[in-house]
């Protein structure tokens, strides 16, 4: 399995409109960063070929002398799965004149947008149709090889009370990205499996004990744990095997 953490790219207004159509300089824009967020990595493990832009970004800045014969031969192993680790969309659309990120080589004349969502703690919107938008487009670019959502979750400002940790909201974050997962399926994306990120509350890794993903709530002080509301709603949803 490769994992991958990608995203759908989308203009501002789609992220509310699947059906609003971008003009001809944004729909420029979210093609090159879909390459560069996803068909980067994908496309040499997938097919055995870099995309040309990638190619002509790595040009402009540092070369490609880093590439060597017999590369793509070696990353072009067969892969069972990919794995994708969704949380949110990235947001695009065309900056003419603008430099590029600098976390983005490539991204020259692009304006990276914020969505207009609801957010989870980390700030982070919330577009759970994000994920079978994504899961659609993978299959479609990707046919040959079977999909598995590895991470998909949120956090949020949990706080125990009277022995119960009422999180409505992860919830109702979870409940909307498994109809997601259910539409795609629909939709035709070869998806073999979900793991939801996370059960327990751990260390992240860019935000070590400050945030919590978890549906089960850990006291750091004494390792003690209760099972948010979260994970009574989830263990009924598997145990029924739907929504």
């Amino acid at each position: 399995m490769l994992v991958v953490n990608s995203s759908p790219v989308l203009t501002p207004a789609q992220v509310n409109d699947p059906s609003a159509v971008p003009s001809e300089a944004d729909a420029a824009v979210v093609h090159r960063i879909h390459t560069l967020l996803t068909r980067q990595f994908l496309d040499p493990a997938v097919y055995g070929t870099y995309p040309e832009e990638v190619l002509a970004a790595a040009e402009r800045n540092g070369g490609t002398a880093h590439l060597r014969d017999g590369d793509l031969e070696l990353i072009n192993a067969p892969i069972d799965l990919i794995g994708v680790n969704y949380y949110n969309p990235c947001v695009v659309e065309s900056g003419p004149g603008l430099p590029a990120d600098a976390a983005w080589p490539g991204s020259e004349g692009v304006r990276f947008a914020t969505a207009d969502a609801p957010t989870t703690a980390m700030g982070w919107p919330i577009v759970p149709d994000g994920l079978s938008r994504l899961l659609v487009r993978l299959s479609q670019d990707y046919p040959r090889v079977g999909l598995m959502v590895t991470e998909n979750g949120a956090a949020f400002d949990d706080v125990v009370e009277q022995g119960r940790v009422h999180d409505d909201q992860r919830v109702a974050y979870l409940d909307g990205h498994l109809r997601e997962v259910h539409r795609a399926i629909e939709a035709g994306a070869d998806l073999r499996g979900y793991l939801l990120w996370s059960l327990l509350d751990n260390f992240e890794w860019a935000e070590g004990y400050r945030r919590r993903f978890g549906i089960v709530h850990v006291d750091y002080a004494t390792q003690a744990r209760v099972l948010k509301d979260s994970a009574l709603w989830y263990r009924d949803v598997i145990s029924r095997n739907g929504l």
